[in-house]
């Protein structure tokens, strides 16, 4: 019972739609749709999902680190992270099977938005002497962004929390190419870096 009203709370109320849907129902479709000559609207790549992903290698000696670490990725993202474990033994690393070594955490529909806004709108801004973000994507129309500390995100108290380690966050899109992965996610804000002609 607690558990269902838990889950009641954390729902979405009726009707709401998060501002960077609403901008890429509204905006972003028929500029893509325009920009690549689609046939349809239908073609228009969309963001299917983002994956967060911690990966701590001082987890194999303390399991209590990995702990902490998917408490502090669940209060970035509001949703619950799963702890990854270890596949294969590996002596050099003391590293056994089944070892706990991160935490991720996969925002789909309207956690998956108001996570790319938080991160467009106040956490990217956070970072000193900030210049913009790499574009390196796949090949398959996805993007990954490399951050080094998590303490980027407001909701992380580095007093609680004294360790600092990075974080890997994902960009699942239906786009076929690199070129459409990258005018979608600068469509939605993201700032990559601009070149010098």
């Amino acid at each position: 019972m607690a558990k269902k009203a838990i889950e009641d709370q954390q729902k979405a109320p009726k009707g709401y739609i998060p501002a960077l849907k609403k901008l890429y129902k509204e905006e972003i479709v028929e500029k893509l749709v325009k920009e690549f000559s689609y046939n349809t609207v239908m073609e228009a790549p969309r963001l299917v999902k983002i994956t967060i992903n911690e990966g701590i290698g001082e987890g194999t000696q303390d399991k209590k680190i990995v702990e902490d670490a998917a408490a502090e990725l669940a209060l970035i993202t509001g949703q619950k992270a799963v702890i990854t474990t270890s596949r294969k033994d590996v002596s050099n690393f003391k590293l056994r099977k089944g070892m706990p070594v991160g935490c991720k955490v996969t925002l789909r529909d309207v956690k998956m938005y108001e996570f790319l806004e938080k991160l467009i709108r106040v956490t990217l801004p956070r970072i000193r002497d900030f210049n913009g973000i790499a574009e390196n994507m796949d090949g398959r129309g996805n993007y990954t962004l490399g951050i080094k500390e998590q303490i980027i995100f407001p909701e992380v108290d580095i007093d609680k929390n004294p360790r600092i380690h990075g974080m890997e966050i994902t960009f699942v899109t239906t786009a076929k190419s690199d070129a459409e992965c990258k005018a979608l996610l600068a469509a939605f804000g993201l700032p990559f870096k601009k070149h010098n002609k």
